[in-house]
């Protein structure tokens, strides 16, 4: 008689895994805009994701507002950022200097992008890292001087991946190639971009696994709920929309029926990369809460609490007052 298994001692090990829940956020504009991504950080708050993202205007234009809003999320919310970094444009020792400030705020969470290249069609500053995995590589590398500061943990690096041929690629299958060497310099998970067909994803994930790339990979899903930012994202992923759908929330009578529409259509999205495989779902808010939280009404995720990060109601009452 065989011994029993680690399952067979441990029945809750077969229980099915909870589903990562993550949103991105990007700093607010004005202090109107402010204001109202506020009652949205509350409002997603309550779903207790596993991280919030929070990205920036090209170059880092706006890389102080979110240093600021980073540093609001992890001193009065419960909430883990996941700061977006571009390496585009910027030296070792900048970014270097970029990374440690990070740290020291409290970000254990770096998602590694290469960034847009000048507008203007010129090469980057001579010295400046120009791929991704350059920055990964840096990161690892504070990461490894600064080990004491972090009791020998890691800093979770994410990067980007790419259901469709990146604008700027020959093809998908060196879209690959550069996910496996982000894999090599230390990335430990990725989010895909935007993508509009169920197939896609599941493309990707078998593109992936057959290269070798063992890492999560965790699908970006957007609410298709308007019409212009359908547009907008289709032009810069160089994928259109799927026509129907565009069809069906063009001829919708008001916002209310586009509303429901668009959040089906999401939902059946992720419910189709859910069932290929993905380990949690990332979902772009453009830093509005309705239709995030509508699409996540209707996914009912497995999900696990996490009440080792509630703090306590006597903090919660002081940032109220």
């Amino acid at each position: 008689m065989s011994p029993p298994s680690l399952i067979d001692a441990h029945p809750n090990l077969s229980d099915t895994a909870p589903v990562a829940l993550s949103y991105e956020l990007f700093p607010p504009r004005s202090p109107a805009a402010a204001e109202t991504l506020w009652t949205t950080i509350r409002e997603l708050e309550a779903t207790e994701p596993d991280y919030v993202s929070v990205t920036y205007g090209a170059s880092g234009s706006n890389r102080d507002t979110a240093v600021e809003l980073i540093n609001r999320l992890l001193l009065e919310t419960t909430l883990r950022p996941l700061a977006h970094l571009t390496c585009v444009g910027n030296t070792p020792q900048e970014l270097a200097g970029i990374v440690g400030e990070l740290l020291d705020i409290g970000v254990r969470g770096i998602l590694a992008l290469r960034g847009d290249l000048p507008k203007d069609g010129g090469q980057p500053e001579s010295g400046s890292l120009r791929y991704a995995q350059d920055l990964i590589d840096l990161i690892r590398r504070v990461e490894q001087r600064r080990s004491a500061l972090l009791c020998a943990g890691k800093i979770a690096v994410g990067v980007a991946a790419y259901p469709t041929r990146h604008p700027e690629s020959p093809s998908e299958e060196h879209d690959v190639e550069v996910l496996l060497a982000k894999q090599r310099s230390g990335a430990d998970f990725a989010i895909t971009q935007v993508f509009f067909e169920a197939g896609q994803y599941a493309d990707l994930l078998t593109r992936a696994r057959r290269a070798g790339v063992t890492i999560p990979i965790i699908p970006g899903v957007m609410p298709f709920t308007s019409l212009r930012r359908l547009n907008r994202l289709g032009e810069l992923a160089g994928v259109a929309p799927a026509p129907k759908l565009m069809e069906r929330l063009a001829a919708a009578d008001n916002d209310i029926q586009r509303l429901h529409i668009g959040v089906d259509a999401t939902v059946d999205l992720a419910n189709a990369a859910l069932d290929a495989g993905a380990p949690g779902i990332h979902l772009y808010t453009f830093n509005e809460h309705q239709s995030a939280l509508e699409v996540l009404d209707k996914l009912a995720l497995p999900r696990r609490s996490r009440p080792g990060n509630r703090r306590e109601s006597s903090v919660r009452s002081q940032l109220a007052s």
